[in-house]
This record gives C-alpha cells, structure tokens and sequence, in this order.
C-alpha cells in the first residue's frame, strides 16, 4: 500500500481528542495544548478505573443497574429517539462514476455535502465481507479479559500509534460519554502489523487500503465541483493523516439520559464510518430539506453493505463554506451493544489551510482565515466538544 508516512510524533495531539486519558505519556508542548484528566481520577470519582482495562464495558458487565451521575447529560443534550426523524436518502451507487451516469452521481455527492454534510455510499470498493468481518473483529477485541485490552492504554502500549481507552472526558465536560474505543493510527504498513491489535490487524489495515482510496476519489470529486483541480501531493497533504477507530458502546441501562458521543463536527477532510446493524448516528439539519426543519436531528440508518462519508471543517473551510461539516452525535441502548468503525482523514499538521484562492476571488470575500493545521488540531484538543464551534477559531474577524 503507497500511502503517505507520518511521524506518529507529530499526531500525539490529534489522537488526544479520540483518547481523553492521562496526559502524563504525552510530550510536554502536548500538555499545554489539551487539558484531560485521569478517567479514573479522583476529580471525577467515576467507579469504571481504566487501569486495568475494564472502561465502560467491564461497569456494565459488573451488574450495573443504572448510570452513574456522571454519565447523565443535560436534558439539552440527550437524544429523543422517539420523536427523532430518520433520513430516508438512498445510498449513492459509486460504480456509476465513470459510466453514464457520472455526472448525475457527482451532483448527488455535491449535493449531500452542500447541505447535510453526510450521504451513505454503496458499492464503495470495500468488500461487503470484509465489512463483516471488521464488526466481528470489534466485538472479538473488546470482548476479551480487560486484561487483554489494558496493554494498549496511553504510557503502556507497545506503540504510540495504538491506544485503548474510554470516553471520558476533560473535567469542564458537563457529563462523560458511554463509549469504549481502539484507535489505531497509520504510519507504515510494517509498524500496523507490529503493533496493532492482533485480533483487528489485518482486516482495519485492509479497510484502510480500500477506504482511502475512495476518500481519495471523493475528495477529487468535491474539489474539482468547486471548480478547482489540486495536484497530488496536495491532496496528499490533506489527507495525509489517517486513523482507524473501533468504537464500542455497551447496553445502558438508561440510555434516554446518556450519549455514546457528544454533539461535535469532526476537524479533518472526509470521514468514513462503518456501522452495524443496530445504527444510533444522529445528524443536525443545516437547512430546511425534504420536510426537515433547520437544527433537527435525523437519524442516518444502517444500510447493509454501505459506508457513511462525512465531511469535516477542513473541508467546509477549503471550500469557503459551500460544503457542510456536519453537527452530529451517537445515542446509546439499552437492547444490545453497538460497535462502529470510523476512518479519520486529516491533513498533516504542517499543511496550510484556508479558503481556496480561486474560491475567495470568485466568491469576493474569505468566509475562513489561513493557518497551519497543527494551530486548528492544538485549539480543538483544549476545547470539549460543543457543536461545531470549532469552526470559530477559523473565523475571519
């Protein structure tokens, strides 16, 4: 696989927004540029000690008969399954790009990341199978001994590209979230398969390989819609940090009063998600659409064989706002556990970022200002979650 290696040095920050533990095993610029707390600190006093590797699951897994305060959101911020909308857009068929059909396919793509910000994908690249088997592998890692899962935690991993953790979150965080993850970020297809979870390994490695090359296609797609044609190497630069997640929600006990993941947009160029079965992706309405008022929340339902694409800040920034990084969240159940398999593609930290120039020209004023990426990542590390208001800090005043 030809991808583009990093020096997981310089991503340390970055993975700290995915891995809200100690700080201490983080180089010293890093502890200035995110304030967490220990998940099983005393400042929280949270009963789910990720020490030794049970996080959120093992306090399920304990009897837990209802959620600790500490979990309880905010009624602002909890998710109303009952009165919540679902989006009924169909997949877009990627095998019709380059057939007859192209143009329309390309309109529909634009489209979605005018206005949501989110579209599913079917007939992608990545084999249904291998679709599957990623799922299963999620359910086999974090079903095994907490034991088992404790050797990847932040300061005792074999790697600093692999990390096990658990949601919780910085301590001006109102409430923690009801989540247990695997974050596994690329440098080196050698350094993957060292070092990676044996029971994930292969199948995220190979999930990679087949995504990216469809971020690669999409984001192509999106650029060149905006009327604009970047080389490779910079388009390279714009994806070049790339991270795989495994995100595991256990049953909850009372899930009308927690989520699996906050209100957030995500900071990088496309997202790509795997979920199962069982769904719980919420996204806010931009725009009025199809029925849906401005600021609902709709639900993108799981479709069997497909892919969710999100677009990121960096992207809504490049394209001077016409494309849409999207506000959305997870809810938690109370049926059944629930994984879901993300693919992070990030610019390198070095990258410069802002409006493209023919943009600006063209559309006569630079909604965004210009800086590198690593400024955006360090303010989005030191600041929790709240909607999209990440973006601010690219605001031109």
């Amino acid at each position: 696989m030809i991808m583009t290696v990093v020096d997981v040095r310089q991503y340390e920050c970055f993975s700290v927004l995915y891995s809200t533990e100690s700080l201490s095993s983080l180089p010293a610029p890093c502890h200035q540029q995110a304030s967490v707390i220990e998940a099983d600190g005393p400042t929280l006093g949270v009963p789910t000690p990720l020490g030794d590797g049970n996080g959120v699951k093992g306090m399920v897994d304990s009897g837990l008969s209802e959620v600790p305060e500490q979990y309880v959101q905010p009624p602002k911020e909890r998710i109303d399954k009952l009165n919540a909308s679902t989006l009924d857009n169909p997949p877009i068929d990627l095998s019709k790009l380059d057939g007859p059909q192209h143009d329309q396919i390309v309109e529909e793509i634009a489209r979605a990341a005018e206005t949501l910000g989110f579209f599913q994908v079917m007939n992608h690249g990545v084999p249904v199978e291998l679709l599957e088997s990623l799922k299963d592998a999620a359910n086999n890692f974090f079903g095994q001994p907490p034991e088992k899962k404790a050797v990847y935690r932040k300061g005792v991993s074999p790697s600093p590209s692999v990390k096990y953790g658990t949601s919780f979150v910085p301590d001006k965080e109102k409430a923690l979230e009801w989540k247990d993850y695997i974050s596994m970020t690329y440098t080196t297809d050698a350094e993957a398969l060292e070092y990676w979870p044996q029971e994930c390994k292969d199948v995220a490695l190979e999930y990679l390989r087949t995504s990216i090359k469809m971020v690669r296609k999409v984001v192509k797609i999106l650029i060149g819609k905006l009327g604009v044609t970047l080389d490779d190497s910079r388009i390279d630069g714009l994806i070049g940090l790339k991270m795989v997640n495994m995100n595991f929600y256990p049953t909850c006990p009372n899930p009308e009063l927690t989520v699996g993941v906050g209100r957030h947009s995500d900071m990088g160029m496309l997202t790509v998600l795997l979920q199962d079965d069982i769904g719980g992706l919420y996204v806010k309405m931009e725009e009025e659409m199809d029925g849906k008022r401005q600021g609902d929340w709709v639900e993108i339902p799981a479709v069997p064989g497909a892919l969710v694409i999100n677009v990121g800040d960096t992207l809504q920034i490049l394209s001077n706002g016409r494309y849409k990084s999207a506000e959305h969240r997870v809810r938690t159940t109370s049926t059944k556990s629930r994984v879901s398999i993300p693919i992070f593609a990030v610019p390198n930290p070095t990258e410069r970022i802002g409006p493209l120039p023919q943009l600006v020209e063209r559309d006569g004023v630079a909604r965004y200002r210009e800086f590198i990426f690593e400024e955006y990542m360090n303010n989005f590390f030191s600041n929790v979650h709240d909607g999209k208001k990440s973006l601010d800090f690219a605001n031109n005043i």
